[in-house]
């Protein structure tokens, strides 16, 4: 059979050159302007608060070749953020992004690494940040973890390891029956998602009373044993380091000791709580145990503060870890040399074949910025924190919940009956987020609805907290007592 003829022009230009910039240079002047536009509004975040989109948002976001994507870019894009940039937010548990990941994000864009495996550089950059966090967490070199875009996400792969550790058979024989998992009262909902997404169902999450804020132990210590005793087998204990509602930690320690007496796998939540492994005494101790524990769940876009999304599954026993998953058919077979070659293949350590490169944005933050201005910066939200906590009561308001870590939870009304206090607190948020002063989420605390500041943000300041419980006082005190 004869080759097919060469049709003309096409050593000058092939079809994919309809999907490449057709003036380079002037991309290359395009892309310089925005780069500055987007170093100027982070140079500057505090002039760039949230903002509620516009009305018509949903037709400038319609799909279409109407408008010059730069210029879409900078009116439409940048300025309808969530907020999180600001140094004044402190809604939900959400980082602020560092300067380091603009620089990760064009290379990342460059690049277009897919780590699922195969023999290239990123996938030894993803080892050395495993490397890095199990030795912060204090992991020995016989510990593996994968990058995933979040602590849920790292959930569901711990637990599915502590599963098939458990029962060995269960990656062959289905859903595993008869196991059961123990975690406190108000845990995430990420370990609720994932007993549901394991097949094991939430009927076997057990959740164990609390005191002053943690597990009990002994209470826990009967749990397990009374479904031991009904023929049941005990899979797991889910740890939080960092509750999401007041960022209480369990007794890491205690726990270990139970999860050794018993058998059993100890995971640990540490989706922000975990850093404090890096700050200085006492919130330091908040994570004595941890280096205990069988896996651990940590996000590096919370408390760590790069951009979204980066997460990372950690365990303690690579081989448990890719006993799990690890599964090579004919088409992702090894070789000796060449782009096959090269180990480890991270597929074999998670649900996803397709991965793109998380660890560039820690690798560049740490080169960037160094260990100890991570220390540094967990340790001032902590203290700011406290600061909050003190002013609160300073000013008169309700402190809901003692000040553990990075969460401080009040009662910016406790002057108005109690029918009257939900609703005021939920005003004030909505209030000065829409004035885009300061955003606080709110949670329920004695039946409360309560202001609620999860300060992971390396911008915030004494004096913005200082600014946001002022403002908090003004809207409060402007509602006279009955």
């Amino acid at each position: 059979m004869s080759e097919p003829p060469e049709q003309p022009g096409s050593e000058r230009q092939s079809d994919g050159a309809a999907l490449t910039p057709d003036d380079w240079e002037a991309f290359r002047n395009g892309a310089h302007q925005l780069l500055d536009r987007c170093i100027n509004q982070m140079r500057d975040s505090e002039d760039h608060p949230w903002q509620a989109p516009p009305s018509d948002i949903a037709k400038r976001y319609a799909i279409g070749p109407d408008r010059d994507l730069l210029s879409s870019l900078t009116d439409d894009v940048l300025p309808f953020h969530g907020g999180n940039t600001h140094p004044k937010f402190w809604g939900w548990v959400q980082g602020s992004g560092l300067a380091s990941d603009l620089l990760a994000g064009m290379v990342t864009a460059t690049l277009n690494a897919n780590l699922g495996g195969r023999h290239h550089g990123a996938n030894e950059m993803e080892r050395a940040v495993v490397d890095w966090t199990r030795q912060q967490m204090g992991f020995g070199p016989q510990a593996s973890g994968v990058l995933v875009t979040g602590s849920s996400q790292a959930t569901v792969i711990a637990l599915h390891a502590a599963r098939v550790h458990c029962q060995p058979d269960t990656r062959s024989a289905g859903s595993a029956q008869g196991l059961t998992v123990y975690a406190g009262e108000g845990v995430h909902n990420a370990t609720l998602k994932a007993v549901e997404l394991l097949g094991l169902g939430r009927s076997a999450l057990r959740l164990v009373p609390q005191h002053e804020g943690a597990i009990d132990t002994g209470v826990l210590r009967q749990t397990i044993a009374q479904d031991t005793a009904l023929g049941l087998r005990p899979m797991a204990i889910v740890a939080t380091a960092g509750s999401v509602d007041t960022g209480s930690f369990d007794d890491l320690s205690a726990l270990a000791d139970t999860a050794r007496d018993t058998g059993v796998w100890l995971h640990v939540d540490g989706a922000f709580g975990a850093w404090t492994r890096l700050a200085a005494d006492p919130w330091h101790a908040l994570t004595n145990g941890i280096e205990r524990a069988d896996s651990i769940a940590l996000d590096f876009h919370k408390w760590m503060y790069v951009g979204y999304d980066c997460a990372m599954a950690l365990l303690a026993d690579k081989g448990a870890h890719r006993a799990a998953f690890a599964t090579r058919p004919a088409y992702l077979k090894g070789a000796e040399g060449g782009l096959a070659a090269g180990e480890p293949w991270f597929c074999d350590y998670g649900t996803d074949l397709s991965r793109g490169n998380r660890a560039l944005r820690v690798w560049c933050a740490l080169q960037m910025f160094g260990r100890d201005a991570f220390c540094t910066a967990i340790t001032r939200n902590c203290a700011q924190a406290k600061l909050m906590a003190d002013l609160v009561e300073a000013r008169g308001m309700e402190l809901m919940a003692p000040v553990v870590s990075n969460v401080c939870v009040f009662n910016a009304a406790p002057h108005l009956p109690a029918d009257e206090q939900s609703a005021l607190n939920s005003k004030i948020a909505t209030a000065l987020q829409i004035e885009q002063q300061t955003v606080f989420s709110t949670t329920t605390l004695a039946g409360v609805t309560c202001l609620r500041a999860a300060i992971t943000n390396h911008r915030t300041d004494d004096h913005h907290i200082r600014e946001a419980i002022n403002a908090v006082q003004a809207i409060a005190q402007a509602v006279p007592s009955p």
